[in-house]
């Protein structure tokens, strides 16, 4: 059994490292709040995130790195992307030479523009083998073991297998891809798409509609993915299509939730600040369309969320706009 550290201590990084302790292995779970770790320390679970899961004893919480690095092969990244760089920095002079980074962050950063295995490579390192862990899954199903299957993608084929074996128990299966963009790119893209589906349920628009947003969203993810250097069958997987439909319709999606409480009215600022949990779809919101410029992809649903999300159009005519767009082929001529 290995030592591995879980570098963030919301819900996915409690999840991850509750799912870890029970395979047997232990577990070193940093948060930077040490009122956080004293808190869970004491009640053996997270009240703030993930409050009906008891930590096995395996787990240790801590807001020391140097102690939660020290000796550790395998290491998780569950800090909310616009947080990644300034962590990863922190822990670097602590990390082993050949430690593997499992980035379990999806979102891309914004002033960069740069995927979270690339914030990762920057930061640490180009040589140190980075696995990227994605794929459809809500933190607290993980950790109530319902069955969940995910993706390890790595440009390194013994570190994504080395996840795949350590990670993988009973309520969970993992498959692994070389596809490191395509993954990535799934993984972020998806929480756009969520916001507008929130929309979508919000106004009461119809299961039509919603099926409709699905998959002009996957269009709009394809697209940029194969833009910046991905497969097209990876958005067509579970760090594709599987992610996106979950988010779009699990009533658990913090995006959605977002896009259901901007139909209602409601500011973003006011969503965002009774929000526990970060949406990451409203940053990479507008990361994505900086990025599909970059490399000259159209991405309809996005550009008209940004002008939502920005407060330059209403839900409604966002939508408008979607529909009154010039009508095309369905599938484009590559």
């Amino acid at each position: 059994m290995q030592t591995i550290a879980v570098l963030g201590a919301g819900s996915w990084g409690t999840a991850i490292a509750v799912h870890l302790g029970r395979q047997g292995h232990r577990v070193h779970l940093w948060a930077r709040d040490p009122r956080l770790v004293t808190d869970i320390q004491a009640r053996r679970a997270n009240a703030v995130y993930l409050p009906d899961v008891t930590l096995p004893a395996s787990v240790t919480v801590t807001d020391a790195l140097a102690p939660a690095l020290d000796g550790i092969d395998i290491v998780v990244n569950a800090i909310p992307s616009h947080g990644c760089r300034t962590v990863m920095r922190a822990a670097a002079p602590h990390l082993r030479s050949h430690a593997t980074i499992v980035s379990a962050t999806k979102g891309l950063e914004p002033e960069s523009l740069l995927r979270m295995s690339e914030v990762i490579g920057q930061t640490l390192g180009e040589a140190r083998p980075v696995v990227v862990l994605s794929g459809p899954s809500f933190a607290s199903e993980v950790a109530q073991q319902l069955p969940t299957v995910l993706v390890a993608a790595s440009t390194s084929g013994p570190a994504s297998e080395l996840v795949q074996s350590e990670f993988r128990g009973p309520a969970l299966r993992l498959y692994v891809s070389g596809d490191v963009v395509g993954v990535e790119i799934g993984g972020a893209m998806k929480n756009v798409i969520a916001i507008a589906a929130g929309v979508v349920e919000g106004l009461g628009l119809g299961h039509n509609a919603l099926a409709a947003l699905i998959t002009r969203g996957l269009a709009e993810i394809t697209r940029l993915a194969c833009a910046a250097g991905g497969h097209r069958e990876t958005t067509a997987g579970l760090s594709g299509l599987g992610d996106l439909v979950l988010t779009c319709t699990g009533t658990l999606s913090r995006n959605r939730h977002v896009g259901i409480e901007l139909a209602r009215g409601r500011q973003l600022a006011d969503v965002v600040a009774g929000m526990k949990m970060v949406a990451e779809g409203v940053n990479t919101t507008r990361a994505a369309l900086a990025l599909g410029e970059k490399y000259g992809v159209e991405l309809p649903i996005a550009t008209q969320m940004a002008a939502v999300l920005d407060g330059r159009s209403d839900v409604r005519s966002a939508v408008e706009a979607l529909m009154v767009r010039p009508q095309r082929t369905e599938v484009e001529v590559r």
